[in-house]
C-alpha cells in the first residue's frame, strides 16, 4: 500500500537524508552486464546536440550563458563518468513513498545507466513551488547540494553540473521553456 510522499516531511534536511538513503539503496550494485537501459553518456550527447535548437525554437527564453554552461557540462561530464549503476533519474519527494517492507521506497523511475552524481539532479530542484517563494533560493539549493554531496559521498561539482544540464534538458522543449526548471538551473549555477 503506498504511503505518504516524502513531501509530507516538512523538515527539508530530514527529507534529504531520507532521499539520500533511498538513493544509496538503489545504487548498491553496478549495472548488469548486457542491460538494455539507455546510457547517460548517450543521453548527455543527445541533450548537448538538441538543447541549443530547442532554446532557439522556444524563442531564446533565458540567457545564452546558462545554455552554454549546460551544454558544456553535458559534453564534459557525459564521456567522463565514474562507476556505472542503474539510475532512477526522477527521484524527488513525490516519487519517494512510505512503505511497509522498507521505511521509504522509490517509484516511477526513468532508468538510465550512468554515474551516481547525475541521480541527484531531480532532488536538487525539488519543492520548486517553495523555492520560488524563498527569498534566497540559491542559498537553499546550495545547502541541499552540500548536504546531499556529504550524505551520498559524491563530487559536489559534478552533481551541480548534471543538475543544471538536466533542469534545462527536461525544461526546454518545442516552443516553450518551463520557468521553474530554468529558475532552478540559474539557482544551481549560483550555488
Amino acid at each position: 500500500m503506498p504511503g505518504d510522499e516524502l513531501w509530507s516531511v516538512s523538515d527539508e534536511e530530514e527529507a534529504n537524508r531520507i532521499a539520500a538513503g533511498v538513493l544509496l539503496r538503489l545504487w548498491r550494485r553496478p549495472a548488469p552486464r548486457g542491460h538494455r537501459f539507455r546510457r547517460l553518456e548517450d543521453e548527455a550527447a543527445r541533450w548537448a546536440a538538441e538543447l541549443p535548437a530547442e532554446w532557439e525554437a522556444a524563442g531564446q527564453p533565458f540567457e545564452r550563458s546558462l545554455l552554454d554552461r549546460a551544454v558544456a557540462a553535458l559534453r564534459e561530464l557525459g564521456p567522463a563518468q565514474g562507476e556505472q549503476v542503474v539510475l532512477h533519474q526522477d527521484l524527488h519527494g513525490g516519487n519517494v513513498l512510505r512503505a511497509s517492507r522498507e521505511p521509504w521506497l522509490a517509484i516511477d523511475p526513468k532508468p538510465l545507466v550512468g554515474e551516481r552524481e547525475f541521480d541527484t539532479a531531480s532532488l536538487l530542484r525539488d519543492r520548486r513551488d517553495e523555492l520560488a517563494r524563498d527569498p534566497a533560493p540559491a542559498r537553499r539549493i546550495r545547502r541541499r547540494l552540500d548536504q546531499l554531496a556529504a550524505e551520498v559521498d559524491l563530487d559536489r561539482e559534478r552533481m551541480r553540473g548534471w543538475a543544471i544540464a538536466h533542469a534545462l534538458a527536461w525544461g526546454v522543449s518545442g516552443t516553450a521553456a518551463n520557468e521553474q526548471h530554468v529558475a532552478c538551473a540559474r539557482w544551481l549555477a549560483a550555488a
